[in-house]
């Protein structure tokens, strides 16, 4: 992933989706990555431009082991943003991320179109609990307080029930730097955003775990209670990382959200330059795929691959008014019906990482043997295992 300046701090991030989609970012939780949102952003994939970072001292940004406040981050999104020209996007954030959300929404109205806020607070008592906090990370390691945190942030039978979600979340405590961790400590414990809540203009979500221990629904309420217009919804069976502890039902309530202030031109895109669809084409079918792809073209090829990516992944895969879900069930049914093979097998992989899930697919080629054939649907049950192989099983 790349790194970009912002804010005089090196930020590493992940920008993907169609390019003439509006842009929706991610800030992250205290000892957690852009990681963090995984389980999250395939239901948001292709629907909207998905920007993710790692918070200063975190994941693969850059530490700086010095003073700062809340404030700071939210002038390092801010700067994310300049830096990628991006001069309007949706803010999402959990815990540590929404007290950014909070801190850049007031401080910077004109560039947030919506707020989304989860599982945090304004105010965090008590500053000395959370220097404490610091120094002992400081100290130790974050490996110190694994354990206690883990508690904290999910409900008490979901580690067990689902190890593949937690594991990832644990690997990403622990392998936060100690200085990093601490200084954002420290800043939590300084910080106060109630006298500021006023000040955010942008439609606000408040999203809260009922079963949260560290930021109770409590806060989310002291939240709404500042910012008038804000909505406020509580997940049951859900704690502190709620957004890894119940994806769909967060994704639901934010789609839902996120669709009713989108800001999305009607049109189509028009004309897009080369850099936009190859973005757009490496998100959906890889890296890999796509330069092996331009390194083969060679000068004869060359013309035709220049067009395909500004065409056909510029403009049409970059057009917003259909999303990449929707994109790669049509794409499927076609090549099911045309029996394009090569292609089906292509998209296939592809189409799961837009959110087709397995029964969907079995779903989609059952239909076509309706209106395709017998023949045609065998055909592409057959390529689906092929390409699948035990992913079907």
């Amino acid at each position: 992933m790349p790194q970009i300046e912002a804010n005089g701090t090196l930020l590493n991030y992940e920008l993907s989706g169609p390019s003439g989609a509006p842009v929706v970012v991610f800030s992250n939780s205290l000892g957690t990555s852009l990681a963090m949102w995984d389980p999250l952003v395939p239901h948001l994939r292709g629907r909207y431009r998905v920007l993710r970072y790692d918070t200063r001292g975190h994941g693969a940004s850059q530490v700086r082991d010095a003073r700062i406040e809340v404030e700071d981050l939210a002038e390092d999104l801010i700067g994310l943003l300049d830096a990628l020209h991006i001069p309007r996007a949706h803010v999402v954030g959990l815990s540590l991320g929404g007290m950014t959300g909070q801190a850049a929404a007031s401080r910077h109205p004109d560039r947030v179109i919506s707020l989304t806020l989860m599982a945090t607070a304004a105010f965090m008592p008590s500053e000395a609990s959370w220097n404490e906090r610091a120094e002992l990370v400081r100290a130790k390691g974050t490996a110190a307080i694994v354990e206690a945190t883990m508690t904290r942030w999910f409900t008490p039978d979901f580690p067990a029930s689902s190890p593949d979600a937690v594991a990832p979340v644990r690997a990403q405590f622990t392998g936060t730097d100690a200085a990093g961790y601490a200084v954002c400590c420290n800043a939590i414990g300084r910080m106060d955003l109630r006298p500021v809540l006023n000040r955010i203009a942008a439609p606000t979500l408040v999203i809260a775990g009922r079963d949260d221990p560290a930021t109770p629904p409590a806060m989310a309420q002291e939240i709404c209670d500042g910012i008038r217009h804000a909505e406020l919804v509580v997940l049951p069976n859900a704690a502190h990382l709620l957004s890894v502890e119940q994806p769909a039902a967060t994704a639901a309530h934010l789609l839902g959200f996120l669709d009713r202030h989108r800001e999305a031109p009607d049109a189509a895109t028009g004309a897009v330059a080369f850099e936009a669809g190859l973005a757009n084409r490496k998100s959906v079918l890889g890296d890999a795929h796509v330069e092996r792809s331009l390194k083969v073209a060679g000068d004869f090829a060359g013309p035709w691959q220049d067009f395909i990516t500004r065409t056909a992944w510029g403009e049409v895969w970059g057009d917003p008014r259909i999303p990449w879900k929707t994109r790669s069930f049509v794409t499927l049914a076609m090549m099911v019906a045309l029996g394009r093979e090569e292609e089906f097998k292509l998209h296939v992989r592809p189409a799961l990482r837009n959110g087709v899930t397995i029964p969907e697919l079995q779903a989609l080629l059952i239909q076509t043997a309706i209106y395709a054939g017998v023949p045609a649907a065998n055909g592409a049950f057959r390529w689906a295992r092929e390409v699948l192989g035990e992913d079907l099983a």
